[in-house]
């Protein structure tokens, strides 16, 4: 994940929402802060989706909330 963007605010929203993420749903200060993100960060962030999307049945993986942003 620690790849290397050409416009690193626009590629982190289209690679979290690519992950699931629905940051397009999120209030623009929200997805500022989505923008701010490090590759790094990023990457822990779509770590951490998966693993808790691979614990849970598909129904509630999709319903849990976190810091406003939906998973």
């Amino acid at each position: 994940m620690a790849a290397e963007y050409d416009d690193p605010a626009r590629d982190v929203l289209a690679v979290l929402e690519a992950a699931g993420f629905t940051i397009g749903a999120l209030p623009d200060e929200q997805q500022e802060v989505f923008r701010s993100l490090t590759p790094e960060e990023v990457a822990l962030l779509v770590d951490i989706k998966g693993r808790l999307d691979e614990a849970e049945p598909e129904v509630q993986a999709h319903g849990v909330v976190a810091g406003g942003a939906l998973f």
